[in-house]
């Protein structure tokens, strides 16, 4: 039974964008109106008198062409007024698209105790995982954004069991969804990036900085090892240099760098081994980065950082050569090498304006 003596036809209509819509406005009998007086209204902008239609004494309508995207994700308020502006009727209209397939879906386990997942949006929708079980789970915790869609699954995932992910997308106008990702969660574990890294001088030697850091405290909880990347950039310069040699060591000794100069200095881990998988982890996030600077010299700094391929072992050979011969000439009654020894030869040497382009490791050296 009508309680509302005048009323709008269609009731919410849902609507492709570039359709037309016409629509009614009917009064009741009883009503002491005549709809040639009434007009109309689209979220508050008064519509053209030109697109209405007497259709009746008691009925007018009104054609809205080429309708365009709803402004207001609830929908376009369409109203009938009369003569004094007060509204008879009312109908919400929703104009859009169905929504496009989501695309770049990609998932990560942070320490193998949870599972996020984000990708880029035709359109709305609300993701799901699925186990290769009957079992259906959809992501509690989402968030959309103009730059970010995203879903997070607190509890622990199941290890060794491969999952099924896929996002639906959908809205008044139909859904979609995105190709189906069949992962296992061994091989998207990433942990948090290296902790306390510090980065200190080398003595007097101005063309070398100290990096050290410690393993995320998660390897402890999981049977994982890491693998560790540094990059480092000049303080005036964006372009960072990467060292991926580093192995799980959590030490690297950075040279051949430019004296009395500032640098910042980032760390990353990578999980290997994860419950004795054989496929390696994500790459972590970078540290914050860390602030140092070399000593200042006055000396001419004439190295390159970057050698090029064909003389990295020529380079090598030639300062492992001049290294043993300082060695043999100034080190007597010397029972080892140790890295002591070659500081004391980095200092000889660029007190000699000589220089090299090495990261020392330890007690290795390894070119950039």
């Amino acid at each position: 039974i009508r309680t509302h003596k005048e009323f709008i036809s269609p009731q919410d209509p849902v609507l492709l964008m570039g359709s037309s819509l016409t629509a009614t406005c009917t009064l009741s009998p009883a009503v002491n109106l005549h709809s040639g007086s009434l007009y109309w209204t689209l979220n508050g902008v008064r519509v053209s008198s030109s697109s209405y239609s007497i259709l009746s004494p008691s009925t007018v309508s009104v054609t809205l062409q080429n309708l365009s995207g709803s402004r207001q994700r609830s929908g376009d308020n369409l109203m009938c007024h009369g003569a004094d502006g007060h509204i008879l009727a009312g109908s919400c209209l929703y104009v859009g698209m169905p929504p496009e397939k989501p695309v770049n879906l990609t998932c990560w386990s942070r320490n193998a105790k949870d599972l996020s997942c984000k990708w880029s949006p035709g359109g709305g929708g609300r993701p799901t995982s699925k186990p290769s079980t009957p079992s259906k789970e959809e992501c509690g915790n989402y968030r959309t954004g103009k730059q970010r869609y995203s879903c997070y699954i607190p509890r622990n995932p199941a290890l060794f069991t491969p999952y099924e992910i896929w996002v639906e997308a959908a809205n008044q106008l139909g859904s979609s969804a995105s190709d189906v990702t069949t992962l296992d969660i061994l091989d998207v574990v990433t942990t948090d990036p290296p902790a306390n890294v510090q980065v200190s001088r080398v003595g007097d030697l101005d063309d070398q900085l100290t990096v050290q850091w410690a393993s995320p405290p998660e390897l402890k909880d999981i049977l994982f090892q890491a693998k560790y990347q540094i990059r480092y950039r000049l303080e005036d310069s964006s372009e960072w240099k990467v060292v991926d040699n580093i192995g799980n060591q959590t030490s690297c000794r950075l040279a051949g760098l430019y004296p009395g100069t500032v640098y910042f200095v980032q760390v990353r881990c990578r999980p290997v081994g994860i419950y004795g998988s054989r496929k390696p982890g994500i790459w972590s996030d970078w540290s914050h980065p860390t602030a140092a600077s070399t000593p200042n010299t006055e000396r001419l700094y004439t190295a390159s950082c970057d050698p090029k391929p064909g003389d990295q072992n020529a380079t090598l050979r030639k300062e492992l050569k001049q290294f043993f011969g300082w060695v043999r000439k100034h080190a007597y009654g010397c029972s080892g090498m140790s890295i002591k020894l070659y500081d004391q030869w980095r200092v000889w040497l660029q007190k000699s304006h000589k220089t090299g382009n090495q990261v020392v490791q330890g007690s290795r050296l390894c070119y950039c």
